[in-house]
């Protein structure tokens, strides 16, 4: 393995990535909630399973930065 791989993954970038585009598209997700004038069932139904994806994501990188 090269050493420029080496510090790729002893950065962990590929995780860190991944939970940056997940906080983005939450707080957009967050942004259309609070904007739409009359939230109907199903959009209620698309926040809370990002919002329940994104607290699974969130435990598991935590555990994982030990």
């Amino acid at each position: 393995m090269t050493l420029a791989m080496q510090k790729i993954l002893a950065w962990k970038l590929m995780p860190r990535l991944m939970m940056l585009v997940m906080t983005i598209v939450y707080i957009r997700v967050i942004e259309f909630a609070i904007t739409t004038e009359s939230l109907s069932s199903q959009h209620a139904a698309v926040v809370s399973v990002v919002t329940g994806a994104m607290t699974g994501a969130f435990a598991t990188w935590v555990g994982h930065e030990k």
